[in-house]
């Protein structure tokens, strides 16, 4: 399944995809009075972009660069937009850690790499 072919009402979706966008995380209070924590991050693949939330452990567990496995997912729709989530039945997973680095800071550590084999010539 593609990430293009995702509607609000679409069950047991299956997909891989890289997340190129993560919020910072925040604290809400559930309808039964729990504090729970959640972040955004959205999801690409070659067909397009779209937002999911992660809770609780998942939080620390996705990053930036990693592509990632939602298993048994639904999309939903939230302010108009469609939405992937997990539910209390889907399972997201970690299939290929990224950098989480931005490129600048990756060529930033090869001209430091190139700067220290320099000096070790002298």
């Amino acid at each position: 399944m593609k990430i293009n072919e995702l509607k609000a009402g679409t069950n047991n979706v299956n997909i891989q995809a890289k997340v190129v966008q993560k919020d910072e995380p925040r604290e809400v209070t559930s309808k039964y009075g729990k504090r729970l924590r959640v972040t955004n991050i959205s999801l690409e693949d070659e067909t397009g972009v779209i937002s999911m939330s992660l809770w609780g452990d998942d939080i620390n567990e996705v990053n930036v660069g990693d592509k990632i496995e939602v298993s048994n997912g639904y999309v939903n729709e939230f302010r108009g937009t469609p939405q992937l989530s997990t539910g209390k039945f889907g399972k997201i997973k970690v299939i290929e850690k990224g950098s989480g680095a931005s490129e600048e800071l990756t060529e930033t550590e090869e001209y430091n790499e190139i700067e220290e084999s320099d000096d070790s010539e002298e």
